[in-house]
């Protein structure tokens, strides 16, 4: 009984309290470096976030303190940092626009409701169905829109009327008043630009975010350069934090806001769950799913006392975090608190930073963020899953994220039903379809000492792609050479297929072998038009079990140096 109540209560601990069971000062020095730096990376992009949503850029930095610190207290992962985020940057200016700053922090504080509820009865994991299509339909709109938000800035470009919210009125707004460019705005945000660009080819140590921040900021300062600045276009940054405010919370607006408090919930989860499988993939740690939500979801009813915005994990950050040595949670408190420390001690030089720079900050955001890597793949993939990437873009960028999300995830639902139902087969067994089977029976074939078989039973599509991480939480126990069984997997779409690519990193990354075999029709097909083959190698990938073991002999004689003596067996071999 006690055994069972300690497990429950480890299942249920913030990864700050497990991690200093063992905690050391070493940890804590590496964790205080690692902190401060990516305190520092966080600083532009917080202002920066603040700025593009339509609100305040001290808003952004007071989301990044408060949040930073409870979702590094409360959270499920050892290194994930918190904060605002591209992702909502869309979401939140057109919340601002129709209800208001009093609208926002309702849906913030509903979306942190709904996080909570999530991590609190394990329905987080229902992100996991979200189909790849979509997940990079939206990211590609949703980092297109970020960008257009910034140009007006970038080119210093001014106005009589406000930009549009909307992307097609806001490009013709631009394109109606270009005369207004401004040239030293223009050089300095292209200047910004190629420092940050450069800065990042040349070392990971010095965030080029960072010397972009320093050296314009800088340069207007001395210089008295024409340019548009935190300082002219919103009076400067308070110091310190604001008093804590309950935001007004209005019944009759519940309802009307409800769809865009599940947008920012729904979007709060995936990128605060895909930002703790990157840190896992980076650190060799395994987060906790729930405990993360819960965490996301504190964070998100707290930000709004403090006049914040929504929060998530940020993937960027996180991996900023990781690489400057980051041991435990204590990193991301300390990243929170050297940005207090910046509130309190160094608000006033914000008054010269450029917002040409902060411009130039959001578009490498932009194309970080955007997945275009993953493009040639979607489009190398059924015309069905083209569709899906295509029409959620196109209605992210033209319409509302809330609306492609919704579409997206019906015509997914939909063509789930139709991938299943297409699958399913009534033949009568012949003696054709007896000996055509006969390569696939494993019971036929003896399997090696040095040889690990996984197979896959059913559709592989977006619903129960996740399964296929539960094999990498016994990795250790894998042999050499791994051995993916296909023969009775009966579909496979996008999201299918990157869960093998996935599958495929982790176990190479361990230093062993993965092998696919036995895929049929349908699965074959899209195996061959996608990337699987370069990526895991065609020749390890087989017809039938009988190949995929004489390809196992091979790179097993090979990798050990055993190449005479297995000789003989192979020529013996008949597949």
């Amino acid at each position: 009984m006690t055994s069972a109540f300690s497990t429950l209560l480890d299942n249920w601990l913030p990864k700050s309290v497990t991690s200093l069971r063992s905690y050391s000062k070493q940890d804590f020095s590496s964790d205080c470096v690692a902190g401060i730096t990516v305190g520092l990376v966080a600083l532009p992009l917080a202002m920066a976030f603040g700025i593009s949503s339509g609100v305040t850029p001290q808003a952004g930095i007071y989301t990044a303190v408060v949040a930073g610190f409870l979702i590094s207290a409360l959270g499920g992962s050892r290194t994930q940092i918190g904060g605002p985020t591209g992702a909502f940057v869309v979401v939140i200016a057109a919340i601002i626009a129709k209800h208001g700053l009093s609208g926002l922090l309702m849906v913030t504080m509903m979306a942190g409701a709904i996080l909570l509820f999530l991590g609190i009865t394990g329905l987080g994991n229902a992100v996991k169905f979200i189909p790849r299509p979509v997940v990079i339909g939206f990211t590609n709109g949703i980092a297109l829109l970020i960008a257009s938000t910034q140009i007006k800035d970038f080119l210093g470009i001014t106005g009589a009327t406000p930009v549009p919210s909307e992307f097609l009125e806001r490009m013709a707004w631009l394109g109606e008043h270009s005369a207004t460019i401004s040239i030293p705005t223009v050089l300095l945000g292209l200047t910004s630009l190629l420092v940050i660009i450069l800065f990042g080819r040349i070392t990971k140590k010095v965030p080029g975010t960072i010397v972009a921040l320093l050296l314009a900021t800088a340069a207007t300062a001395a210089f008295n350069l024409p340019v548009a600045t935190i300082g002219s276009a919103f009076g400067g940054i308070p110091t310190g934090l604001p008093d804590i405010r309950m935001p007004e919370f209005r019944t009759d607006l519940i309802i009307p806001l409800l769809p865009s408090a599940l947008t920012v919930a729904l979007l709060a989860a995936i990128e605060s769950l895909l930002s703790a499988v990157v840190a896992d993939s980076m650190s060799g740690d395994r987060h906790n799913s729930n405990v993360e939500l819960v965490a996301q979801g504190v964070a998100n009813l707290a930000v709004p006392l403090f006049g914040g915005i929504p929060v998530t994990g940020a993937i960027a950050r996180t991996a900023t975090n990781i690489r400057s040595g980051a041991r435990s949670p204590v990193s991301g408190m300390v990243h929170a608190l050297t940005l207090l420390c910046i509130l309190l001690f160094a608000a006033p030089l914000a008054r010269f930073i450029p917002l040409a720079t902060l411009a130039a900050v959001l578009f490498v955001v932009a194309y970080n963020m955007g997945e275009w890597h993953e493009i040639p793949h979607i489009v190398r993939l059924d015309v069905k899953d083209i569709a899906v990437w295509v029409l959620t873009f196109l209605l992210t960028v033209v319409a509302d994220l809330t609306i492609a999300v919704e579409v997206g995830m019906v015509l997914a639902a939909l063509l789930y039903i139709y991938q299943v139902t297409k699958t399913t087969r009534v033949a009568v067994v012949t003696p054709e379809a007896v000996e055509e089977a006969r390569p696939h029976i494993v019971q036929n074939y003896a399997i090696p000492h040095y040889v690990s078989m996984i197979h896959i039973q059913g559709p592989l599509l977006f619903g129960a792609a996740e399964k296929v991480n539960e094999i990498l939480r016994d990795i250790d126990d894998l042999n050499q050479i791994v051995i993916l069984r296909l023969r009775h997997m009966t579909a496979i779409d996008a999201t299918g297929l990157h869960a093998i690519e996935r599958l495929h990193d982790q176990i190479t990354a361990t230093g062993r072998i993965l092998l696919i075999c036995g895929a049929r029709r349908q699965p074959k097909r899209l195996i061959y038009t996608s990337t699987l083959p370069r990526v895991v190698g065609a020749r390890n990938i087989l017809p039938n079990i009988g190949s995929a073991l004489h390809r196992a002999r091979e790179l097993y004689a090979r990798f050990n140096g055993l190449e005479e003596e297995m000789a003989g067996q192979l020529s013996e071999m008949t597949i």
